[in-house]
Parts: C-alpha cells; sequence; structure tokens
C-alpha cells in the first residue's frame, strides 16, 4: 500500500478538479498517491481496496457524441449495452477528443466535473459497494464517495455495462457426459 502525499495542496499541486470541488462545497476530499493511480489495478494497490471498488471513467464516441461510461475496475465494458443506452456506433474516444471533452487527461479523467456537458452512464456493478474510488482529475489521485452520491453528482444514467461474455469462455464446473476411458498400453493415455 502506498502512502498518501501529505503536502499542502498549494495551487502548484491542486488540480483543476480539486478547486472546482473546494468552489462546489461537495465535501469529497482527494487523496494523493505518489505510485500513481492510473490503472484500476494501481489504484487498488494505492487505496487497499477491492479492484471492483476502483471507478474508471471511460471516454467514448457515442452516436456521434461523446459519452463518459463509470465502470467497475472489476468489469470490461461491453460497447453493445453502452450503444443500447446512448446510440450507435460506439468507439473509444482517443486521447485528445477524451481531454476536449471531460478536460483530462486518460487515467485521471472524473466522473463528473467535465469541462463540455457528457452525458454519463454507470455500470450498476458498482451500487454493491458500500463505497468507490474514482480518479480526480490526475493520475496520481482518486477520491472516496458512496456510490449513490457518485450517481447522483454525475447525473449518470445506471445501466447494465459490464461484458458478461468474459465470465462464459472460462467454465465454472467441468464438462457433463462421459469421458472415454484409456486402456492400459494406450500410446495415446
Amino acid at each position: 500500500m502506498s502512502a498518501i502525499c501529505k503536502r499542502p495542496l498549494s495551487s502548484e499541486y491542486m488540480s483543476r478538479f480539486e478547486a472546482w470541488l473546494g468552489d462546489s462545497g461537495i465535501g469529497v476530499s482527494v487523496k494523493q498517491f505518489p505510485s500513481g493511480t492510473r490503472t484500476a489495478g494501481d489504484a487498488a494497490r494505492a487505496v487497499g481496496c477491492d479492484v471492483g471498488q476502483i471507478v474508471k471513467s471511460l471516454v467514448f464516441i457515442a452516436a456521434g457524441r461523446p459519452v463518459v461510461a463509470l465502470v467497475s475496475g472489476a468489469n470490461r465494458l461491453d460497447e453493445g449495452r453502452l450503444g443500447a443506452a446512448a446510440g450507435l456506433p460506439v468507439t473509444k474516444a482517443d486521447a485528445e477528443l477524451a481531454r476536449s471533452a471531460t478536460g483530462y487527461a486518460i487515467g485521471g479523467v472524473p466522473p463528473f466535473g467535465h469541462a463540455t456537458e457528457v452525458p454519463v452512464f454507470m455500470d450498476r456493478d458498482l451500487l454493491g459497494h458500500a463505497v468507490v474510488w474514482a480518479a480526480a482529475g490526475r493520475p496520481d489521485s482518486v477520491f472516496e464517495i458512496d456510490p449513490k452520491r457518485l450517481q447522483e453528482l454525475s447525473h449518470a444514467t445506471v445501466i447494465d455495462l459490464a461484458d458478461r461474455h468474459d465470465q462464459l469462455r472460462f467454465p465454472t464446473r467441468a464438462p457433463q457426459g462421459r469421458l472415454p476411458r484409456l486402456r492400459r498400453g494406450d500410446p495415446s493415455g
């Protein structure tokens, strides 16, 4: 587990998102981890929580406009499900478009406080946790929040966004039916 940076939040170190939080009066505090929180795995290790409690803020283009998908760190996004709610076609936004739509670089996109009005869609699985951790505008900073409050502040539409096909690729039990018996001396055995 990484230590939280204890240096004062002077304007030199304060991100635009932290400044926005301060002005908004939301009451969320940002924690900085020098080892980084760019990926869900990095963030979970830094915070000391389950990867499912990490909120991935993913920027996509749906029906020609930018949207943000808030997905549990344990899940892969199903683009078809996002498209059903946000419009088709769905493609992942490149770094330049993600920054112009949200005001933040990939790896630090917060779930709200964006530079433009961006529709937000939230993975229903996030509601299964008492608290979740989301990016705070920089690749080394996150904040803790109740998922219902996250939905409220991001004005997110809650839908099932998880790709359930990943779970089908790995059987959880042995195949049914009889397996052929090998005979003693059989060269294939």
